[in-house]
Parts: structure tokens; C-alpha cells; sequence
């Protein structure tokens, strides 16, 4: 256990961030994960309303650093063409 005053802050504050990047990561993998069972089901119409909330969340999980930026962009770029190519 922290000792010193700015220890036992620090604690407290990664605490708090651990559990808010934790839910953001949550909603990240939820909502991956619906998007990919529909591309595997062939699913194009529900593939291509998903997907700028897919793109959505990714972004502002970059946006709070949550994932890194250039991972969402990745993620954004395979799952567009995915649902592109059924369609």
C-alpha cells in the first residue's frame, strides 16, 4: 500500500481510470462483436446500419486513448471492406 500522500492519489486516480477505459473497452469488443456476427451471416443490410456506429465507438475510444489511433483506423478499414464485400 502507498505511504506517502501523493501515492495513495495516485491509487485513487488510476482506480477510477482502470474502471472508466475498462467500460469504454467493453462497448468497444460489443459492439465488434455484433458487427462481425453479421458480416458472417451475410447480414448486408444490417452489416452496412451498424457500421457507422461501430466507427463511431472505435473513434472515441482513440479519442480517450483507449486504443491507439491508428488501431482504430485499422479496425474501421478491414471491417468497411468486409461488409463491402458482401454487398
Amino acid at each position: 500500500m502507498p505511504i506517502k500522500k501523493s501515492a495513495k492519489k495516485a491509487l485513487r486516480q488510476t482506480k477510477k481510470r482502470t474502471v472508466k477505459n475498462r467500460t469504454v473497452k467493453v462497448g468497444v469488443k460489443r459492439v465488434l462483436k455484433e458487427l462481425k456476427k453479421k458480416i458472417a451471416a451475410k447480414d448486408t443490410k444490417g452489416a452496412l446500419e451498424l457500421m457507422p456506429q461501430v466507427a463511431k465507438v472505435l473513434d472515441k475510444a482513440a479519442k480517450v486513448n483507449v486504443i491507439k489511433k491508428n488501431a482504430a483506423a485499422r479496425y474501421k478499414s478491414r471491417l468497411q471492406k468486409a461488409v463491402n464485400k458482401i454487398a
